[in-house]
């Protein structure tokens, strides 16, 4: 039962703080020549990092590390995916 505690409380932090945007993300967010602005990457985050996690489960058999690894690396995917778009009206 420790362990699972232990797994989502890392698995909180991992995802909160690769969530929220840093104060230079916030600034450069808004292009002022065309009014364009570029999406935050919050929900390429959760969906990538869940995502990850239940295919890190499948693959990694039953232990902590392949649930925590692919929910890693599936929210630094995510988000990065997410960050490419560009919304100009």
């Amino acid at each position: 039962m420790k362990k699972i505690i232990n797994t989502a409380v890392l698995a909180a932090i991992v995802t909160t703080t690769t969530a929220l945007p840093t104060t230079a993300e916030a600034r450069h967010r808004y292009y002022h020549a065309a009014r364009c602005h570029r999406s935050d990457g919050t929900t390429g985050t959760l969906i990538g990092g869940a995502g990850g996690a239940l295919a890190g489960a499948a693959i990694g058999g039953g232990g902590l590390a392949g649930p925590l690894i692919g929910g890693v690396g599936g929210a630094l995917i995510g988000r990065h995916i997410d960050r490419k778009k560009v919304i100009c009206r």
